[in-house]
């Protein structure tokens, strides 16, 4: 059993068979075709030779097959991480440079080691610091900030940047030098690929096809565009009237080599590694969830950690760059029927083998065309809509999104992302340093107690009971005592105070300080403190300290108990009020 848990590729091969082996290779067709394309495109994005791409989508497919827990997650290089590699190595070295591109495979090799470690430590849950409107603003502004990065390639232009203060201007002074051939391409190729992605599922299901076949043509639009515009580069000799191609990708499959060891570099490259590792990894298990519970199975976010780390350390070693579980071809492997990560493993060999013996074919495959894959496919991650529910949802969450928005598109990737998980941290801490307490009053006619400023309740005139809706920590343990010395200014005739804590789950040791400080207060104002309702943990963390044995009061374990005990006739009259 402990070795099933480290290696989930024994449990699916014991009962793997004909059936399940004919499921996974249809869908490891659908999304080869579909990977290709995007490997070189999204290679081309993270400033790397095209072939980088169909590297990265080997080996760690094969490594994820064997460690990671999902049965449907299709690893490989993705927009977003993409992005974040040619942010992080841009500044530093020249692209598709040598230097280059032994830097993106240590980045890569730190970003599963990384990983790795995560897992040894059960770390996964550092992810939940990137919290979802975060995350969302990150996606979608790098998708925008991605499809004006590629503007360049559709015009035929060069533009430099990693920014929008930086792009804008940059292509705007290049419209005069816009190459026209290269335009036609660009636009026919994005207007195709948008129509495909839109309309064509829905007119091939008009004409009678069936639903599997709709989506697998579907996906196979960028396949189409490759085929037709190198059939029309090549027949029309647009490589020399200026059209930018692909040009020379080495046959053959990656040598297995050590990526660029500099302990300097490294260093320099730690960050955008861990920001690569959470990202991706939050993306991978979002996407993994959300696919395993439509088939009632299990995902294992520590395991999830082993299968990227592993994976990122065979792209290392294979001459690729940073990957991760990618959304659109996660779902297109779902739908298309795989059973296992077999499916991986056969989407792997059929890379390897257009590694082996295609490449010569993508010779005179226009920039142009690549440009137009990412653009159509990051457009559809753009969620600018989530800002608007957002806002109405939670103001605070949407001031962490906006600024994850704004500082990836003004500042850079890095920047937003850190801005956007600092802010969400600042403003939980704000909110929760003041939080939500209310007096409580006896409901007539049962043993409940609800907020008197919503409520018709019954209050006592000797015994005050406050609800505190949030743990006890060093943020708010100051804001707790001012709330309890109002209350005492409010409530002149008061004898005793029940802090009713059904909504604490933590009390730290400055909240501890607090409570011992307001216990003394309250008694020398001839008011006893006494707590209700508090849970097992809380007791525990109370009874290791020597607060119960010196603030004098009682501990109840419900505010009904606690009303019967200290004063009987405020309960005798919410008994009578119901009957009245």
């Amino acid at each position: 059993m402990k070795l099933k848990r480290w290696l989930p590729c024994l449990d699916w091969a014991a009962s793997y068979d004909k059936a399940t082996a004919g499921k996974d290779g249809l869908a490891a067709v659908i999304v080869t075709l579909m990977l290709i394309p995007q490997s070189l495109a999204y290679a081309m994005l993270a400033g790397l030779p095209p072939i980088t791409g169909l590297y990265a989508s080997i080996a760690p497919l094969f490594l994820y097959a064997i460690f990671g827990s999902s049965r449907t997650l299709a690893v490989g290089p993705v927009a977003v991480v993409s992005l974040m590699t040619a942010a992080a190595l841009g500044p530093i070295f020249a692209a598709e440079s040598a230097e280059y591109l032994g830097a993106a495979m240590l980045l890569a090799a730190l970003s599963g080691v990384i990983l790795l470690l995560m897992a040894i430590f059960r770390l996964g849950f550092l992810a939940n610091f990137l919290s979802h409107p975060v995350i969302s603003g990150f996606i979608s502004a790098s998708g925008l900030l991605i499809a004006l990065s590629q503007l360049k390639h559709i015009l035929g232009v060069q533009a430099q940047g990693q920014t929008v203060l930086e792009l804008l201007p940059s292509l705007v002074a290049q419209l005069p030098s816009v190459h026209t051939p290269t335009l036609m391409i660009g636009g026919l190729c994005l207007v195709f690929l948008q129509l495909v992605r839109t309309r064509l599922k829905g007119l091939l299901l008009g004409l009678g096809c069936s639903k599997g076949w709709a989506d697998a043509l579907t996906k196979t639009g960028p396949v189409l565009t490759i085929i037709v515009s190198v059939m029309a580069v090549t027949l029309g000799d647009l490589a020399s009237a200026g059209v930018q191609v692909v040009g020379e990708i080495p046959e053959g499959l990656p040598l297995l080599r050590l990526p660029t060891m500099d302990l300097q570099l490294a260093i320099e490259l730690l960050p955008a590694a861990l920001l690569i590792s959470l990202v991706g990894f939050v993306e991978s298990v979002s996407v993994a969830q959300t696919l395993a519970a439509k088939r009632r199975e299990r995902i294992d976010p520590d395991q999830e950690l082993v299968g990227l780390g592993t994976a990122n350390i065979a792209a290392a070693v294979s001459g690729g760059f940073p990957v991760t579980g990618g959304f659109a071809r996660s779902i297109v492997n779902f739908d298309a029927g795989a059973k296992t990560p077999m499916a991986g493993v056969l989407t792997a060999v059929g890379i390897a083998l257009t590694a082996l013996f295609f490449t010569p074919l993508f010779h005179n495959l226009p920039h142009a065309v690549l440009a137009a894959t990412i653009i159509v496919a990051v457009l559809s991650l753009v969620d600018l809509q989530s800002l608007k529910r957002t806002w109405r949802f939670s103001k605070q969450d949407f001031i962490a999104q906006a600024a994850t928005m704004i500082g990836v598109l003004f500042m850079g990737v890095e920047i937003g992302i850190i801005m956007g998980v600092s802010l969400s941290l600042l403003l939980f801490l704000w909110r929760t340093s003041r939080p939500h307490s209310a007096v409580v009053g006896q409901l007539p006619g049962s043993e409940h107690f609800r907020n008197i400023e919503r409520f018709a309740v019954i209050q006592s005139d000797s015994v005050v009971s406050l609800r505190v809706d949030e743990s006890l920590y060093f943020p708010n343990a100051r804001y707790l005592e001012e709330r309890i010395i109002e209350l005492m200014v409010e409530y002149p005739q008061c004898q005793h105070l029940v802090l009713m804590c059904s909504g604490v789950n933590l009390i730290d040791a400055s909240a501890l300080d607090s409570l011992e400080a307001i216990a003394e207060r309250l008694k020398a104002a001839d008011v006893q403190l006494h707590l209700s309702e508090v849970k097992g943990p809380v007791m525990d963390q109370l009874h290791r300290s020597e607060f119960l044995q010196h603030f004098g009061g009682q501990v109840f374990v419900s505010q009904y108990a606690a009303m019967q005990a200290l004063d009987q006739s405020s309960v005798a009259q919410a008994a009578r009020a119901v009957h009245a």
